[in-house]
């Protein structure tokens, strides 16, 4: 199995000042994300780590090297970064069509390693996360249930439902559907929507698959957290890092944030 992360973004909504790091490089507890990362996938099934980069590629590259991981961990980089998330699912396409079972994960997410193994555990092929515990808003990517089953998936939703959990930004996907997901962003760049966000892509291939072709696995009470603003960073810190397991099963450590260097 292969996880392919998108870690080529500014992340300029965090405020920071020039020539601030990739978000995957947000230090807490002494660890950065990007070693978190690597950690919580070399102790699961997960044979390469393939990491789409673009703003700042050379420090990602840079933390590769320090976690000693160039073994585990391959980059693909986007020249097209300013726009849309979309060119970043386009370039790791190759990847994405190789066959294998995909493990698609955004790469500036805070998590206990329990997500990622109730994820890759699940008997469900094509397998969403989902958490119930949310909070109102335009910014969560809402994954919408009706009758037990995902009817749609965005941050504005438009299909009626009974009830919407957030997505922590991780999803497992068969090589078939792996590959709709290819011909979903492909379809996008010969339209010249490049400044499209990658889920769009990925709920064009959800509304257009039968019902039940995509499930979730409920990780509602695990502690994780999306950074994007800096009121993330506080509760990064304050909120999820000291619920992080820190047994054998999770070497996450406890801790601090070290603040958004690299």
């Amino acid at each position: 199995m292969k996880a392919i992360m998108l870690a080529a973004g500014l992340g300029l909504r965090l405020e920071r000042g020039p020539g601030h790091p990739p978000k995957v490089m947000l230090r807490f507890g002494g660890t950065t994300l990007l070693e978190r990362h690597i950690a919580i996938l070399r102790r699961l099934p997960i044979d390469q780590l393939v990491i789409v980069t673009g703003y700042r590629a050379e420090a990602i590259c840079d933390g590769i090297a320090r976690a000693e991981a160039e073994d585990f961990v391959q980059t693909i980089y986007n020249p097209d970064y300013t726009s849309g998330s979309v060119l970043s699912l386009w370039t790791a396409r190759e990847q994405l069509l190789t066959g294998d079972d995909i493990v698609f994960m955004d790469a500036d997410v805070l998590y206990d390693a329990r997500l990622m193994r109730r994820l890759l555990e699940s008997d469900k092929r094509n397998c969403f996360l989902l958490d119930r515990d949310t909070e109102p808003g335009d910014e969560p990517v809402k994954i919408c249930v009706r009758d037990g089953t995902i009817v749609d998936f965005r941050k504005l939703p438009e299909i009626e439902h009974d009830y919407w959990g957030e997505w922590p930004g991780f999803v497992k996907l068969a090589p078939d559907m792996a590959e709709k997901v290819v011909a979903a962003a492909q379809a996008y760049v010969d339209a010249g929507r490049v400044e499209e966000m990658y889920e769009e892509a990925f709920r064009d291939v959800v509304l257009a698959e039968p019902p039940a072709t995509f499930a979730f696995e409920d990780v509602t009470g695990l502690p994780w957290i999306e950074i994007d603003f800096l009121a993330d960073l506080a509760r990064a810190r304050d909120t999820v890092l000291p619920r992080l397991r820190p047994d054998a099963e999770d070497d996450a450590e406890d801790g601090e944030e070290e603040g958004a260097v690299a």
